[in-house]
């Protein structure tokens, strides 16, 4: 029998890889030598052989491993092989990294999990710089200020106004409730106290008169003030003569007085105490004065046009709008005077 070996150009030409030297068939060739598997990684020494004949399955297969290589990325072999295969594609450990700043960032597989190099690089991408974090940090703090101011606003001009209606409106009707009951009151009356009612008709103004002119006590609650305390004390509506001053706000808390600016010469107002009505008629107007003015609270007002004591009224506030800087002053003359037994006047009426 003839010894087996592998034939080379038959290994390359596709013939049968093994036959007897004579060319005929003997009883090997129903049997088939695998040649040692091709290893990188293998050191010792190997029987070189044609490509596809590693596996036992021919070329086939070869060829099959290399386009699932080609599709998976992923080279076959050893750590050896890949290190090779790396370095061909990329150029080595560092040239892939170059080659890729190069030609802008790849690609990445969304199946492929991440390397840490990667989930550092997206870790920093997602934090914010100081810069952005002190950008916020300042639209917090305008946007909170703006809430505060806008909170402010709101209830300085809206809920001040409907508080001090609410109180000033309990404070007329209780006035009105004592009146009917012939509950009398007293000829001296304390600070913060209600003894009167002011009515401006043109301007639909319906508010209490209380004693004094302080803000807490009187004028936030949306009532009227009346200067009855020294050195600003001026005279009361019963008085045989004399200078009846009032104050109140021109914006919020109440506001009675903010449209007195439209009263014209002729236009009533009317003071309702207990048992009578003063019925005075607007003579003049002070569009801006100092708030040290303090003359046109007297029994004759220097510039009301009034030249001799008498019966008046001095209505004070603040002007322009929104702000305390000057004031604005409303002067009358009383016109009548009616028992409140004999209804109501003519100006409340009309």
């Amino acid at each position: 029998m003839t010894a087996l070996r592998p034939e080379r150009e038959d290994l390359y030409g596709g013939g049968s890889p093994y036959e007897s030297s004579g060319g005929a068939r003997s009883h090997a060739e129903d049997f088939t030598v695998p040649l040692p598997v091709v290893d990188e990684e293998t050191v010792a020494l190997r029987i070189p052989g044609p490509a596809g004949y590693g596996s036992g399955r021919g070329p086939r297969r070869a060829s099959a491993a290399s386009s699932a290589s080609a599709a998976t990325g992923v080279t076959p072999g050893g750590r050896a092989a890949r290190r090779k295969a790396a370095k061909r594609r990329g150029g080595g450990r560092h040239g892939g990294g170059a080659r890729e700043a190069a030609s802008g960032p790849a690609q990445r597989d969304p199946q492929r999990p991440l390397t840490r190099v990667e989930a550092r690089r997206q870790a920093r991408l997602r934090k914010p710089s100081p810069a952005t974090v002190a950008s916020r940090a300042i639209g917090e703090v305008f946007i909170t200020t703006g809430v505060l101011m806008l909170l402010f606003v709101t209830y300085q001009l809206w809920w001040t106004n409907v508080r001090a209606h609410a109180q000033a409106g309990r404070e007329t009707h209780q006035l009105q409730d004592d009146w009917a009951s012939g509950k009398r009151n007293p000829g001296v009356f304390e600070p913060g106290q209600g003894f009167a009612i002011l009515h401006i008709p043109k301007l639909d103004v319906v508010a209490p008169i209380a004693e004094g002119v302080s803000n807490k006590k009187v004028l936030d609650k949306g009532m009227v003030g009346h200067y009855g305390e020294a050195p600003l004390k001026t005279a009361m509506p019963d008085a045989k003569t004399g200078n009846f001053g009032l104050a109140a706000h021109r914006n919020t808390h109440g506001e009675p007085f903010r449209y007195i600016n439209r009263l014209k010469a002729g236009d009533a107002v009317v003071v309702e105490t207990q048992d009578t009505y003063f019925v005075y008629k607007v003579t003049s107007m002070l569009p801006v004065t100092a708030p040290s003015n303090t003359g046109v609270l007297d029994p004759v007002p220097p510039g009301s046009g009034f030249t001799e004591p008498g019966r008046y009224i001095t209505l004070t506030t603040c002007t322009p709008e929104f702000t305390s800087k000057y004031r604005l002053i409303v002067w009358g003359k009383m016109v009548q005077e009616r028992p409140r037994s004999k209804g109501k006047p003519d100006a409340l009426i009309e």
